[in-house]
């Protein structure tokens, strides 16, 4: 036995969200380390015009009550992640998702920007942090941060980041503006400070 205690690291949730086909499974997918779990099921003619897959018509499969994955940030945290079905004929699963969550990531196709107004009202209501991040699909048009805070109508105040939901380092990137921003919103409303 050595002398000195080993920590455990933290561990808390993050639930990633965002209209449908916007690239949820796969930012998990870029980063978990460990094999993510996924209830993709294929998509039938049943699911025509109920599941609008817009200009992506590659998308074959859809989830179907959540995508899980686990990444350790460093050794003092680790985040599980939790992402939701997009379409807004599951919120009855969110509720469930999101609780116990430090915070969340709206994930955001800039092609339909629309379909990430629900999530982030209901992320809203249920006082739950979270970023913007912009999956930059490419072939796309650029926005500026202005412009996409025009459109989402979103404060100055609150996070937007761009990301490549397939890259590691991008998504890395997104989950530490998450736990940024849920330690933030944290000490604004409890007003005491968290322990470095």
């Amino acid at each position: 036995m050595s002398g000195h205690s080993e920590h455990q690291p933290i561990s808390t949730k993050i639930v990633i969200s965002g209209g449908f086909g916007v690239g949820k499974t796969t930012l998990i997918g870029a980063i978990s380390e460990i094999e993510p779990l996924v209830t993709e099921a294929a998509m039938t003619e049943r699911s025509v015009g109920v599941d609008d897959r817009g200009e992506r018509t590659g998308k074959t499969t859809t989830t179907v009550a959540l995508d899980f994955g686990r990444i350790t940030l460093d050794p003092t945290l680790v985040l599980y992640l939790f992402g939701t079905p997009g379409q807004e004929r599951f919120v009855f699963l969110w509720d469930d998702l999101v609780d116990g969550a430090l915070g969340a990531v709206v994930l955001v196709d800039t092609g339909r920007i629309e379909d990430c107004f629900p999530v982030m009202d209901y992320f809203e209501q249920a006082g739950l942090p979270f970023v913007v991040a912009v999956n930059q699909f490419p072939g796309e048009r650029g926005f500026d941060a202005d412009e996409l805070r025009e459109a989402l109508d979103l404060d100055v105040s609150a996070p937007l980041v761009f990301c490549d939901a397939r890259e590691r380092e991008s998504v890395k990137n997104v989950l530490l503006a998450a736990v940024e921003q849920a330690i933030l919103h944290r000490v604004t409303r409890t007003g005491v400070a968290v322990p470095h």
